[in-house]
């Protein structure tokens, strides 16, 4: 290994590992694959069988505050205000089942009904961009595609659109604990925002119900549900905030990904068939999510190391992806690789409640795209990866049709 091993030189807090974190992480796997680090009082997991046994492993919990003092886990969330409504991303039994699963019936339901807009509005994105002129693939699709069909699906008035895209690219400078103090003023402004949005439009929905998420969170609770305002107020803006952030960079990462790769994306235009297949090779290749983790909630070994209860561990989804012992060629990015499940969404019963919607964008995004541009190629400069730990994607990226 060419340095000691720690979670944070995986991560994008180090200009070496924002750039590519993969080599650290195979050093890692084939020499500590169970790795404790004590400074930050946590366990790193980074071979596939480890990863995707602890990640489907229902006993375990979630919630930071379970963690033992001194870790990681503890350290990055700085806002432990007792009366904090927590999301469903950190929400352990029972009240995770008793909010994920209407919230994820609803949600499904609504994708279903609404695919045909989904994808008019990533379509309309897509022939807006400029065709003769150089254009940021990040800010000018990437970033939109999102925000836009969540306000669609979510049922965000069109006047409002635009209101609704700066409080929302606000809000997710909450993802950054190097924000600086004018992000953070931003931030919390953002967020004020969506909060009182989202009160005046559920108060609106049960008095004029609508074809939209909104309404339907709103029709479970007359019908009896167990949900207060608050905890559909706090999911809807995580769902909004986790699931643009990664489906804008699985957008931004699977472009980079196939324009250096020729030979693979002349198999995409060849065949748009390959479109899901190659949105699950991006996921594994260069997945827009790092980590997860999970806190023992009993005494147990993993890998042969035994763990305590209360202690946290992280695992790595990257690495895991990457496992030689369960994927041929792992370094090689291949849309036409047999199917070995990735866990880029996670797994268990705290699996990205988005995977479905980010699919579904994914696939439109990359079909429309080389549809419109099919000599679509990277222009300037490399690209410049986010310095947003535990996330991979890039500040922006520049292409001409």
């Amino acid at each position: 290994m060419t340095q000691p091993p720690s979670i944070v030189g995986t991560s994008a807090f180090d200009p070496v590992a924002r750039v590519s974190p993969h080599e650290r992480l195979k050093d890692m796997r084939e020499q500590c694959p169970v790795f404790r680090d004590e400074p930050v009082k946590t366990w790193f997991l980074t071979r596939y069988e480890n990863v995707r046994d602890t990640v489907n492993d229902r006993t375990l919990w979630r919630h930071w505050s379970n963690a033992e003092e001194g870790s990681l886990l503890r350290r990055m969330d700085r806002d432990d205000e007792s009366d904090r409504i927590d999301s469903i991303l950190s929400m352990d039994e029972p009240d995770h089942s008793r909010v994920r699963l209407p919230l994820a019936k609803a949600f499904y339901a609504r994708i279903t009904a609404m695919k045909p807009q989904i994808e008019a509005i990533i379509d309309k994105v897509i022939d807006e961009a400029p065709a003769s002129e150089p254009f940021d693939l990040i800010g000018d699709l990437a970033i939109p595609i999102p925000i836009l069909v969540i306000a669609q699906i979510l049922g965000v008035e069109a006047e409002r659109m635009r209101e609704f895209r700066e409080w929302s690219e606000a809000s997710i400078l909450g993802l950054n604990p190097l924000r600086t103090p004018e992000e953070t003023t931003r931030m919390e402004w953002g967020s004020e925002k969506l909060t009182s949005y989202f009160t005046s439009l559920m108060e609106a929905r049960r008095l004029a119900p609508q074809e939209d998420l909104i309404s339907d969170m709103v029709a479970l609770q007359a019908q009896g549900v167990p949900l207060s305002d608050a905890e559909i107020r706090v999911n809807l803006s995580a769902l909004l905030i986790g699931g643009n952030l990664t489906t804008t960079d699985l957008i931004g990462n699977g472009v980079w990904l196939l324009l250096n790769h020729p030979g693979e994306l002349a198999k995409l235009k060849a065949d748009p068939s390959l479109a899901s297949a190659t949105i699950e090779e991006i996921l594994r290749f260069e997945s827009p999510v790092a980590i997860t983790n999970r806190v023992m909630s009993e005494p147990r070994d993993v890998g042969g190391c035994p763990m305590a209860a209360h202690q946290s561990v992280i695992t790595s989804l990257h690495a895991a992806n990457r496992d030689p012992a369960v994927f041929e060629n792992p370094d090689q990015f291949d849309i036409t690789r047999k199917h070995v499940p990735h866990v880029a969404f996670g797994g268990g019963s705290h699996i990205c409640i988005g995977a479905p919607l980010a699919r579904i964008e994914g696939r439109q995004a990359l079909v429309k795209l080389f549809e419109k541009f099919p000599d679509l190629r990277q222009v300037g400069d490399e690209p410049t990866w986010r310095a947003l730990p535990f996330f991979r994607g890039m500040e922006a990226l520049w292409v001409q049709g």
